[in-house]
């Protein structure tokens, strides 16, 4: 398979970052990264300011390196982070050192901080809704209703924001269970030579909040309406009997959606990002060689497509334990002229 070599105009270098950097999120001109430990271990999550420094944030002791990861006041392993609707900063701590470890207890964890004062002013416990093998990957919103995905131990997690409880649904079924993942026409490999498979990992709510879309790491795309998810007294046969499968999606990095519905997936296989809409119309909206395992995405409120090329592909747990980035690693940004969904943020 040939990769693409030409650079398309549109697609602009706006941070460069001197380790692996999966997510990024912004809010009135201000920059939020996050940095998984794919290739070092350091900061988890930061400011990223004009000057090129880097904010620990909230604070240092909330990105404390531990080798034995208490969670107390601390990361124990951020996997994303976003701006929801409400204004504030929400942070995904897996609970778990990396995918494939084991969970540290009280660490899988939806954290929420006022990005005014730096003050925590929530954290969600989700122990409820996880397993041994958990791995808390991303997180969207829909009214009073967060939805997460479990990349370790394939399933969902529904969490009610009002009351703070917790549970999965979904759990193992073959929708969010993944096959083996596939960058630049290679299969990839952990550091023990085993062909690597991430479970339920990207998803996103439809505008109007009456679908929940979702993936593995590896597609394909699925959704399942929200109203079978929302009800607790709902029967797992029930909910598993209206899942849709939707497209038949390449390895993805990450995705996002706008305010019309349309979402938009990184293929990692062939570094394009393709559109997908209401209608199921898929299409390519950018191919670069510079999008090198696009990760998690962020449309802003000017219509901006956040893309940062993570590169995790390069790195030793998926690259048969060689370290292969080639740095700096860039957040790139385009325009698609198109807000984004309200239900998920301004």
């Amino acid at each position: 398979m040939s990769l693409p070599t030409t650079q398309d105009p549109r697609v602009q270098p706006v941070v460069a970052n001197d380790r692996v950097c999966t997510g990024v999120t912004t809010l009135d001109g201000r920059i939020f990264v996050s940095y998984p430990g794919a290739d070092s271990p350091g900061i988890q999550v930061a400011e990223a300011l004009p000057d090129g420094r880097r904010v620990p944030w909230p604070d240092e002791s909330w990105n404390a390196v531990r080798d034995d990861h208490r969670p107390d006041g601390a990361y124990v392993h951020v996997n994303g982070l976003r701006v929801g609707p409400d204004g504030r900063l929400w942070i995904i701590d897996a609970g778990a050192p990396g995918l494939g470890r084991l969970q540290v207890p009280g660490g899988a964890r939806l954290i929420v901080v006022d990005p005014a004062t730096a003050a925590v002013t929530r954290v969600y416990d989700l122990a409820a809704a996880v397993r041994d093998t958990s791995y808390v990957d991303d997180v969207r919103f829909n009214g009073g209703t967060a939805y997460l995905t479990d990349a370790g131990a394939p399933g969902l997690i529904v969490l009610d924001l009002a009351s703070g409880n917790a549970r999965r649904v979904l759990d193992g079924h073959p929708s969010t269970v993944g096959r083996p993942l596939v960058a630049d026409g290679e299969v990839l490999h952990g550091p023990d030579g085993a062909e690597v498979v991430v479970h339920a990992d990207q998803l996103e709510v439809s505008p109007e909040g009456r679908h929940l879309y979702y993936q593995p790491a590896s597609g394909g795309l699925s959704r399942i309406e929200t109203r079978w998810l929302d009800d607790p007294d709902v029967t797992p046969e029930t909910v598993a009997a209206h899942v849709e499968p939707w497209v038949d999606t390449p390895t993805t990095g990450g995705t996002a959606i706008d305010a019309a519905g349309t979402i938009y997936l990184s293929d990692a296989e062939r570094r394009r990002v393709l559109t997908i809409t209401p209608d199921r119309e898929v299409a390519t909206l950018v191919t670069d060689p510079r999008l090198v395992w696009v990760d998690a995405m962020w449309i802003d409120a000017d219509g901006d497509l956040w893309l940062p090329a993570a590169q995790l592909h390069r790195t030793p747990g998926l690259a048969g334990g060689e370290q292969r980035v080639d740095y700096p690693v860039w957040i790139y940004r385009m325009s698609v002229g198109t807000p984004p969904a309200p239900n998920d943020h301004a």
